[in-house]
């Protein structure tokens, strides 16, 4: 017996979300699959609120920062990163989600799903074009910083624990590191 799985596409993940199939249920959609969320647990919830207002203040009304909020890919994936840096078009996102030419680089913090965060969600970012990709590791606190798209690859990949960095879309922007990966 062939096992078939079933591939959804973003219009009929639209419509079932319309229709209420999930029942509210947190997931997203990577490469045509569903995926459940796990639940959000105390440390990730407070690096990502404080790393969003960090940016906020940081890059102020030349951005919007959307926080676990979906993004939609053409790879048939529309996963809702931790932190999206997206262009402020206003109410062009009440007609759909931030597309990759919407979105100057996203942040994944990440514990219980860093493999899945520095393989598949790297990989399908890269695919998408999304231009820049960080993953904040609450395990061992470091930020990865993945760059210099390819061919749908990332080229660069920096590990950092110390200092700053500046987003390739915003060069005159100084991050601190620690701001996002430390409690002090």
């Amino acid at each position: 017996m062939t096992v078939t799985t079933y591939k959804w596409t973003i219009k009929r993940y639209h419509q079932a979300i319309e229709a209420g199939i999930f029942d509210d249920q947190s997931i997203e959609l990577l490469r045509g699959d569903l995926i459940v969320m796990p639940p959000e647990r105390e440390p990730h919830a407070y690096y990502n609120t404080e790393a969003a207002d960090y940016l906020r203040t940081l890059l102020g009304e030349r951005v919007k920062i959307r926080d676990a909020k979906p993004i939609t890919l053409p790879n048939d994936s529309e996963p809702a990163p931790d932190v999206a840096i997206v262009k402020p078009l206003g109410e062009v996102y009440l007609e759909h989600h931030p597309y990759p030419e919407d979105i100057f680089w996203v942040i994944e913090f990440s514990k219980a799903t860093l493999s899945k965060d520095l393989g598949e969600k790297k990989d399908i970012y890269a695919e998408a074009g999304i231009v820049e990709y960080w993953v904040v590791n609450l395990k061992t606190p470091q930020l990865k910083v993945f760059r210099d798209l390819k061919n749908g690859e990332y080229k660069t990949e920096l590990t950092l624990t110390t200092g700053t960095i500046s987003p390739l879309c915003f060069p005159d922007v100084s991050v601190q590191v620690q701001r996002l990966i430390s409690k002090t």
